[in-house]
């Protein structure tokens, strides 16, 4: 295997607030680790407020974890050596193309501004635009250098997004949701056009998405994120095929892709409030398999098969043989 890009250690963010003078914390992010390999594809999965795009927030230094720490190439993303080189190694394609763009700023103007800033020169900035815009497949790429936002379709916006993106070179990108707002069509050319883009450039992906399918699609490993904590993590075929954690079956068993195993059964608890239980599983008040052991005490991560981990007391050997 490759060597690492990414190292998350048990990355932890709180936020607080305050109503009525009394201070209320809400534990968004916990205790998250993984490694990114170079050349290698992660899919982030779970529905909305599961932690996803606070975790990508956290990566890119957009958000401080209030604990833990994130290592690009052995190097802590907190330290002051990466403060300046941080933007140019880690890059974001944001959910929604068409609030990314200015839409008083020309394409040409948005690709070539971090340019600019990068090189500290306004020279040779137009060549260099263009290139990136074939290299997305805005062509011809003199069509489009002097358009708005609003004269583009939103796979076109997308594809700006992306250029603007590769103009700083980076060696991770972390893609929010980036075919969500977009036609399955136009979806399905954006991951292709990242695909194809990683095999070129040697990239590193994160995606973050509440789709299996484009998971499956885009990833080599998924990582499936429940109440801000990774619930399952493996290769992504695996998961899709034979999923073990009750969460991940739940989102197989919801998604309307047509190529999930429908011999997959499973009950749809819904929540009786919506706080979390303050000890044991944050699963527990959805999950049919809830056991004492699960609602007290810290639920630990277990290795299952070919390195695949799942948070659940379902693969504890001294629970399952007790």
């Amino acid at each position: 295997m490759s060597r690492y890009r990414l190292q998350v250690k048990s990355i932890n963010k709180v936020f607080t607030s305050r109503k009525n003078f009394k201070k209320k914390e809400f534990h968004a992010v916990k205790d998250v680790s993984f490694n990114l390999h170079e050349d290698e594809v992660i899919a982030i999965v779970g529905e909305s407020g599961s932690g996803k795009s606070t975790t990508a927030r956290i990566l890119t230094n957009l958000i401080k974890s209030t604990s833990g720490d994130v290592l690009l190439d052995g190097v802590s993303i907190y330290d002051k050596s990466l403060r300046k080189l941080l933007p140019e190694k880690i890059q974001m394609i944001f959910q929604d193309p068409f609030a990314a763009l200015n839409p008083h700023h020309t394409v040409g103007y948005a690709i070539g501004r971090p340019l600019v800033l990068k090189h500290k020169t306004e020279g040779s900035v137009r060549e260099k635009v263009i290139e990136l815009l074939e290299r997305v497949g805005l062509t011809p790429a003199e069509d489009f250098i002097e358009k708005y936002p609003f004269q583009l379709s939103g796979g076109q916006k997308q594809r700006v997004v992306i250029a603007r993106v590769l103009g700083l070179e980076p060696e991770v990108i972390i893609a929010d949701e980036p075919t969500s707002m977009l036609d399955v069509s136009i979806g399905i050319e954006i991951m292709n056009l990242l695909l194809d883009l990683k095999e070129k450039r040697k990239l590193s992906y994160i995606l973050i998405t509440h789709n299996l399918g484009s998971a499956r699609y885009m990833a080599d490993r998924i990582m499936v994120m429940y109440a801000g904590e990774i619930v399952e993590i493996g290769d992504s075929e695996e998961i899709v095929k034979n999923p073990k954690h009750p969460y991940t079956k739940l989102l197989l068993h919801s998604s309307p892709d047509p190529w999930k195993d429908e011999n997959i059964e499973m009950e749809i608890i819904e929540p009786t409030d919506s706080t979390l239980p303050a000890t044991g599983c944050s699963f527990q008040h959805r999950c049919p398999f809830v056991t004492e052991a699960c609602r007290s005490g810290s639920i630990s991560f277990y290795e299952v098969e070919n390195g695949r981990q799942v948070r659940c007391n379902l693969y504890a050997k001294e629970l399952v043989n007790s």
